[in-house]
């Protein structure tokens, strides 16, 4: 199992910790270093910046949102990131929810996901290998377009910058059954949301029997601290934020999630007391227990003990989301 950096989006403006955490991690041997994006910063051009102050580290988005951008955009931003970096790039994808790409990038969300997602990914891997002009019959990404509001005139187009690696890694963040079972047939890894290595079942079915090189790559909060309640607190936090603020009480893909892995009823609660902005009250009725299944927060003997519970299912790739370089080596050091 490799270890990677996740470092997300920005808060209210850019960390100036990201590129020294990159580098620390670099050095210490992390195969990989991972941008993220929601309604803010844009995950490709902090992951530029690191690519030009690292040497060997990969360079992965987890996750670019594909309403943000047309997939021959985010192709074009793959391409010529990997160009620079010397074929480090790793494009991870995500679909998010109604609230963000209705509320932020202004678009409808699909009505079929798995179908636009599928439609995405195929546009990706035309430009990425460069066999032909990009043509694609599709539902929501046709190339050219063809709807009826346009001029009939688009012509079907070979990217001009001959791509380094027509087979660049495009992982995909996939959450419902269905979603998760059509990524391990179109892209060449998975980035889950929230991941238990105690509760490999709520995965099973969707995932079956994975070809050889599929990448799993869960992101989880890491920090060495003889506190476990207190290290908890920014995983609970981060829980509260996503069950009960990102998504409409109606449709909420993380609490979804949640209730698929055993804490329906917890879900619930966090959703409802966030939604009537009772926000501490949310971050206080995350379960501390799943907040600690889908973390490694505690001393470094517990640490230890735990990691070895994701070595034994099918993660390829633990992504670490830690500001902390003490953490950061602790588990470089586990992990070797």
């Amino acid at each position: 199992m490799r270890l990677g950096l996740a470092l997300g989006y920005w808060g209210r403006g850019p960390s100036a910790d990201h590129v020294p955490l990159a580098q620390e991690a670099e050095r210490l041997g992390y195969h990989s270093v991972w941008t993220a994006e929601s309604w803010g910063s844009d995950a490709f051009t902090p992951l530029t910046w690191i690519a030009a102050q690292t040497s060997r580290i990969r360079l992965g988005t987890a996750i670019a949102q594909m309403a943000a951008r047309s997939p021959t955009t985010t192709a074009m931003h793959a391409l010529t990131l990997d160009h620079l970096s010397g074929g480090r790039m790793m494009l991870g994808l995500g679909l998010s929810g109604p609230q963000v790409v209705e509320g932020w990038y202004g678009r409808p969300f699909p009505k079929s996901p798995l179908t636009a997602t599928r439609e995405y990914v195929e546009v990706v891997r035309q430009v990425l290998r460069r066999e032909a002009p990009v043509e694609l019959d599709g539902r929501f990404h046709s190339h050219p377009y063809r709807g009826a509001d346009g001029t009939g005139l688009g012509k079907a187009l070979k990217s001009i910058t001959h791509p380094l690696r027509a087979e660049l890694p495009v992982l995909l963040g996939a959450e419902g059954p269905k979603n998760i079972a059509q990524t391990t047939r179109i892209a060449d890894g998975w980035l889950p949301l929230y991941w238990s290595p105690t509760r490999p079942q709520a995965y099973e079915a969707s995932l079956g029997d994975l070809r050889e090189g599929f990448l799993v790559a869960p992101m989880a909060r890491a920090h060495v601290c003889d506190d476990l309640a207190e290290g908890l607190l920014p995983v609970k936090a981060m829980l509260g934020f996503y069950i009960g603020g990102m998504g409409h009480a109606a449709r909420n893909f993380h609490a979804d999630l949640m209730a698929r892995m055993g804490f329906e009823e917890e879900a619930r609660r966090v959703q409802e007391l966030f939604l009537a902005g009772r926000r501490e009250e949310a971050v206080l009725a995350v379960p501390d227990a799943f907040a600690d299944e889908i973390s490694l927060v505690g001393p470094r003997e517990r640490i230890a003990e735990r990691l070895e519970l994701w070595r034994k299912g099918p993660v390829t790739d633990l992504l670490v989301l830690s500001p902390d370089p003490h953490t950061l080596r602790v588990l470089a050091e586990l992990n070797s």
